[in-house]
C-alpha cells in the first residue's frame, strides 16, 4: 500500500497515537515519522497485555519490533524529555527504542532555558492563559525566527563549542527579556547535549527518501488541526503546522509527491485540554480520560458534544482526506448529541495561511456562538461521514489495536486484502 499519513481533526487527542499503533499492528511498517510538534505531544498506546506509554518524541509504532522512529526536521526535539521517555519504554519492555531513532540535523533544539521562558510567559498572562503545555516548543519556534542563525539545532550537539555559543546567547537574551530564568548553567547542559549526539542517529534530509523506498511509512501527526498554527483560533493555538503540510513537503522532496494516503482522526466526542473555543462544551456529560488529567498548565480535559461544524472546518483547512478514523465510539451512549449547525452559521471557511487577525475575529465569533443539537444517530459511524463527506475507513471502540475494525479495502490489513 501507499504511505499513510495520520492528522487529528479537532483539538488534538483524538486518538492519532492508537491509530498509527494498529497500522503497525496490521501490516509492515518501516518508520513512522514525525512531522510536526515536539515533546508536548502524548499520544497513548495501550497494549492488550496492559501495557500503557504515552508517546511524546518516539512514534507511536514503537511497541512493534523493528519499527523506527524518524524525526524531521519539522519537530522540535527535546533530548532532555526523549532520554525521559526512553527509560520509561524500557520499562514497559522496549530497550531499543533509541537505536531505532534518527534525528533529522536541522531540527531545532528545545532546551531547558526555552522551557522556562515558556512557562514564565504563560504564568505572567494570568486569567488570559493560551494554554501552553509549558513545555517550551513554542518558545523554540519562536526564537528560531527571530534568531534563525543562532538558533540551536540537533546538528550543534556534534559541536560543543559551537553548541556552548548558542546556548550561552540563548540564555542571556531570554534573560534580559524576561529576568532570571529557572534554568541550569550552559555548563551543566552540555554534557546531556553532547551525549545525545553520541547515542543517536543524527541524518540529513536525504535520509528519509531511503525509508521510503525501503517500506511502508507512516507520518504521525502532532496535536489536531483546530490548533493550527495559521488555521487555528488564535491566539489559542501552537506554533505548529498541523495540518497535512509538512509532510506533504516531506514526500516532495523525497521525490514521492502525493504517495500517502490521508487520513483523519477524530473522536466521537469533541474535546479540548486548555483554554480557548469549545463551542459544544457540557459539562454535565459524565466523562473522563484516565490520560488526560488535569494539569497545572492547560488545566481541565474538556469535553463536548460532536461539533461537526467544527471538524468540517478542520477537513477543509487540512485539504481533505482518503478516509475517517473515528474514535471513542465506546462513549457514544444516549446523552451524547450531534452539533451540525450554530445559532450563526453551519459553516466556518479557512482563510489564507498568515492572517492571524482574521483568526482572532473567528475566535470571538466561535466564543459567541450557541450551538444547536440533534438526537443522537442510530449509526455515529455513517452520521459522521455523512456530516463531513468522507468515508470513514476505521473505527475505535476501546484504546487497544483489537478494538478497531477497517472497514472497506482503503486500511484493509494486506491479508485480508489478500483473502478477499
Amino acid at each position: 500500500m501507499n504511505h499513510v499519513a495520520v492528522v487529528d481533526l479537532g483539538y488534538g487527542d483524538a486518538g492519532k497515537g492508537t491509530v498509527v499503533d494498529w497500522l503497525c499492528a496490521t501490516r509492515p511498517v518501516h518508520t513512522v515519522v514525525r512531522f510536526n510538534g515536539g515533546a508536548q505531544a502524548a499520544h497513548n498506546v495501550v497494549l492488550r497485555d496492559g501495557r500503557h506509554h504515552t508517546f511524546a518524541q518516539f512514534g507511536a509504532g514503537t511497541f512493534h519490533p523493528g519499527v523506527r522512529t524518524h524525526l524531521s526536521r519539522h519537530v522540535v526535539v527535546d533530548p532532555l524529555a526523549l532520554a525521559t521517555e526512553a527509560d520509561h519504554l524500557a520499562t514497559v519492555g522496549v530497550t531499543d527504542a533509541l537505536d531505532r531513532l534518527t534525528v533529522d540535523g536541522g531540527a531545532l533544539l528545545a532546551t531547558p532555558y526555552h522551557r522556562a521562558a515558556n512557562q514564565a510567559r504563560e504564568i505572567a498572562r494570568g486569567a488570559d492563559r493560551h494554554g501552553s503545555c509549558g513545555l517550551g516548543v513554542g518558545e523554540t519556534v519562536a526564537y528560531g525566527l527571530a534568531h534563525p542563525d543562532d538558533a540551536p539545532r540537533v546538528a550543534d550537539c556534534r559541536s560543543p563549542a559551537l553548541l556552548r555559543r548558542r546556548l550561552t546567547a540563548l540564555r542571556e537574551r531570554l534573560t534580559a527579556e524576561l529576568g532570571p530564568l529557572d534554568a541550569p548553567p550552559v555548563e551543566d547542559c552540555l554534557p546531556a547535549f553532547t551525549g545525545f549526539a553520541g547515542r543517536v542517529a543524527i541524518v540529513d534530509g536525504s535520509w528519509l527518501a531511503g525509508a521510503l523506498r525501503a517500506g511502508t511509512c507512516v507520518f504521525e501527526g502532532a496535536q489536531g488541526v483546530l490548533l493550527d498554527e495559521w488555521h487555528g483560533f488564535h491566539p489559542y493555538t501552537t506554533w505548529s503546522t498541523t495540518t497535512f503540510a509538512n509532510a506533504d513537503s516531506l514526500l516532495a522532496e523525497a521525490g514521492q509527491p502525493g504517495d500517502a494516503t490521508r487520513i483523519g482522526v477524530l473522536r466521537v466526542v469533541t474535546t479540548r485540554h486548555g483554554a480557548g473555543p469549545l463551542v459544544t462544551e457540557d459539562s454535565s456529560l459524565p466523562l473522563a480520560d484516565p490520560h488526560n488529567p488535569t494539569n497545572p498548565w492547560q488545566g481541565r480535559f474538556r469535553f463536548g458534544h460532536f461539533d461537526a461544524v467544527a471538524h468540517r472546518y478542520a477537513l477543509d483547512a487540512a485539504g481533505g482526506v482518503d478516509g475517517l478514523a473515528v474514535t471513542h465510539l465506546d462513549l457514544a451512549g444516549p446523552g451524547l448529541r450531534i452539533c451540525r449547525r450554530y445559532d450563526t452559521t453551519d459553516r466556518l471557511t479557512p482563510g489564507p495561511p498568515g492572517d492571524l487577525d482574521r483568526q482572532a475575529a473567528l475566535t470571538a465569533r466561535l466564543l459567541r456562538s450557541r450551538p444547536v443539537y440533534d438526537d443522537p444517530p442510530t449509526d455515529w459511524a455513517a452520521a459522521v461521514s455523512a456530516e463531513l463527506g468522507a468515508p470513514v475507513v476505521l473505527t475505535s471502540h476501546g484504546p487497544t489495536a483489537d478494538d478497531k475494525t477497517a472497514h472497506g479495502p482503503l486500511l484493509a490489513p494486506p491479508a485480508l486484502i489478500g483473502a478477499g
